[in-house]
């Protein structure tokens, strides 16, 4: 025990020495952090740094790592939210934007239903009468056809939608399977959005996960207010594109069926009668960018993939001269005529708008829209205040933790409680380090996790001490019993961690939010206390020995 090889000494000194070196910029967290901000500011200015971002630069050497370890929303204050998403109003986009197939399939067998009208129905149905009543099997043959596979892997074999008749006329609506698959879809897409939202406004490492069936759980560091978040995300950046009907300045007139009645963004008191049904969508667009228009006006340009360039230029083609609304969240931010065919897939959208909103207005749009409106059942702001407090008192009952643990050791082992007690230090500073790589987040029952590891880190350490007292007892000599009550006390210590660590891979998989910080501290401690114990602690006593060569060691 008391020969360790080289080269194993040179590993454990290098393990040591590079947590301790990733650790110290956590010392040092203001300065590191502006420094790491100004870094980040100087690379999207492609290289031009103000007199501030230079000396914020200058602060922190850049030979020393920079990386920290992520404050929570708890310590850093931010803004917390709780949102729900009304997964209803995809299912009736979903149907009605199924009426022009609709249409087109009963057209086909239009000697043998007769004619087709849409009929008014409740959001997520959709009813279509026909003349010929006589013809209903041929009509709910040609609409089934038009059924898909449901995707996911509870609803194989089903289809998505389901075809019935009352009277004259066909109802379609969607399977239950396929409303299910719906909601995950949904739900995944609109964490996702959120999540490129959030990233694009240079967050720090925010909470982002679904919680229930409907609901995402929004946390956010170092934001302003819930207020700012809600602004954020809270945008639904839907865009779509519609035939214009007609205009008017009555906000109560009747559009008609299967028309909208849209105000202007630009014209206060205008309004545009529009068809409901899309022509395209802003789930086509493959990019966005702000750019300016022919008069140098602030403008976004925009591009479709394939599916939706042959979607607009087909109909441009087919409608040049008239009008063409194109319709944010429910209003018309222009309506352009149009000129000629538009090939190709791309074009500008322009508007009473600076650059700021021109810019702003990319970034969601490249994001991508949000498939469904959300309410906001419960907000909050965290100050940066309660964070700080949170923080200090943190950091008391971690000193007070390690100076009792310290005291304890000292009184109980002497020289070997000291070689614990340099192992507790650079077990602390292992934790901090691997936080950093992992790019952790810290949060307050995170730190409990820490002070609770600093208790447990010089368990292993007694276990040690005790097997050497009891081998001492027998006669052996100190080299032989330093190397029994290792070997003794192996098992114990990997038993006792080994089971700990389970918790807190259960905390991690079965619990969220601050359950699942504290799960990862306390597991990321329980590695480090080990290594600490088992090969710090050890190198440490044999290098004395090795230095000192006792005839006895008291104990």
């Amino acid at each position: 025990m008391l020969q360790i090889p080289l080269w194993k000494r040179v590993i454990i000194l290098g393990l040591c020495a590079f947590g301790i070196i990733l650790a110290v910029p956590n010392l040092f967290y203001s300065k590191v952090e502006t420094h790491n901000d100004a870094v980040a500011a100087v690379e999207l200015a492609q290289g031009v740094a103000t007199p501030e971002q230079a000396a914020a630069i200058a602060a922190w050497p850049s030979w020393m790592p920079s990386g920290l370890v992520n404050l929570g929303l708890d310590l850093r204050g931010g803004a917390h939210l709780l949102a729900e998403v009304q997964v209803a109003d995809v299912y009736a986009a979903r149907i009605d934007g199924m009426w022009p197939q609709v249409r087109k399939a009963l057209g086909d067998v239009r000697d043998t239903v007769g004619t087709v009208r849409q009929q008014p129905s409740v959001p997520g149905v959709l009813r279509v009468a026909i003349s010929k009543p006589d013809g209903m099997q041929a009509a709910l043959t040609a609409v089934k056809a038009l059924a898909t596979p449901v995707v996911s892997l509870t609803g194989v074999g089903q289809s998505d939608i389901e075809v019935t008749a009352e009277g004259d006329q066909i109802i379609v609506q969607l399977s239950e399977a396929e409303r299910a698959a719906m909601d995950t879809r949904t739900l995944q897409q609109s964490l996702e959005i959120i999540r490129r939202r959030v990233d694009a406004a240079g967050t720090r490492e925010p909470t982002i996960q679904r919680q229930g069936e409907d609901r995402i759980l929004i946390q956010v560091p170092g934001i302003g207010s819930a207020s700012e978040l809600k602004q954020l995300i809270g945008t639904t950046a839907k865009l779509t594109f519609h035939p214009v009907v007609g205009r008017t300045t009555d906000a109560g007139a009747n559009p008609g069926a299967r028309n909208l009645l849209l105000p202007s963004a630009d014209e206060v008191g205008q309004y545009y009668i529009v068809e409901q049904t899309p022509v395209v969508t802003g789930e086509d667009l493959t990019d966005a960018q702000p750019a300016f228009d022919q008069n140098n006006r602030p403008a976004v340009s925009f591009r479709f993939n394939p599916a939706g360039a042959r979607l607009f230029g087909d109909y441009t083609a087919n409608n040049i001269g008239s009008p063409f609304a194109i319709v944010l969240d429910s209003e018309v931010i222009s309506a352009p005529v149009i000129q000629s065919h538009i090939a190709g897939g791309s074009g500008i959208i322009t508007g009473s708008f600076d650059v700021e909103e021109s810019t702003k207005l990319a970034v969601l749009l490249r994001a991508g829209a949000l498939p469904a409106e959300m309410t906001f059942l419960e907000e909050r702001t965290v100050g940066p205040e309660l964070g700080q407090d949170s923080i200090d008192a943190g950091k008391i009952a971690a000193v007070i933790a390690v100076v009792v643990v310290g005291v304890y050791m000292l009184a109980s082992y002497g020289l070997f409680g000291m070689f614990a007690n340099a192992a507790l230090a650079i077990n602390i500073a292992l934790i901090f380090a691997i936080l950093t790589a992992i790019g952790g987040t810290l949060t307050l029952p995170g730190i409990a996790g820490i002070v609770l590891t600093i208790g447990m880190a010089v368990d292993a350490n007694v276990l040690v001490f005790e097997r050497i007292r009891e081998e001492l007892k027998t006669a052996k000599g100190p080299a032989r019993a330093i190397d029994i009550g290792y070997e003794r006390a192996m098992s114990a210590i990997v038993d006792a961690n080994v089971t700990t660590l389970i918790t807190a891979a259960a905390l991690f998989f079965f619990g969220a939010g601050p359950v699942r910080g504290f799960a990862v501290v306390l597991g990321v401690g329980i590695i480090t206390s080990v290594f600490s114990a088992i090969f710090v602690t050890r190198l440490l006593i044999a290098v004395w020995f090795g230095w000192r060569r006792p005839k006895t060691i008291e104990l």
